[in-house]
């Protein structure tokens, strides 16, 4: 019998997911003001980066399967800052706070920073839509 591969992995996921949020700081850093694209845009980064923080604990498990508790936790706090960039960007949005978003662009771009973008590949109907997504899980006011 042979061995099963997942194709469909974290790891992978996580890759594409990474790679979708550079290239969408890279379109934000090349606007002057903040439009409806924006706005989606942003939406498409708070999509993502919850998506990564989603897959980090069942990449984590697959170390621990194999007793590597120091590497999955390792792992764990490495990938840490997703969540907590994804709950950030999230409040900007809800609360509509826009004069944040360079701030928090610089605070993200580091962490894409390895990824080299020589041609953009994630066409903009992936964001269309995205930022009414988003505000749909808004709470209501009371």
């Amino acid at each position: 019998m042979s061995r099963v591969i997942n194709t469909d992995s974290s790891g992978k996921k996580r890759s594409q997911h990474m790679r979708t949020c550079a290239e969408v700081l890279r379109r934000l850093s090349q606007q002057d003001s903040v439009t409806d694209e924006t706005r989606d845009m942003v939406a498409l980064l708070v999509y993502c980066l919850r998506e990564i923080d989603e897959g980090i604990d069942s990449s984590a498990q697959a170390w621990e399967k194999r007793d590597y508790w120091m590497k999955a936790e390792e792992f764990r706090q490495r990938w840490h800052w997703t969540g907590d960039m994804a709950d950030e960007l999230q409040s900007l949005v809800f609360d509509d706070e826009w004069q944040r978003l360079p701030d928090m662009m610089v605070r993200l771009f580091p962490y894409f920073s390895d990824i080299t973008i020589n041609k953009f590949m994630r066409k903009p109907s992936l964001w269309e839509g995205c930022y009414n997504r988003l505000m749909q899980e808004k709470p209501p006011v009371r």
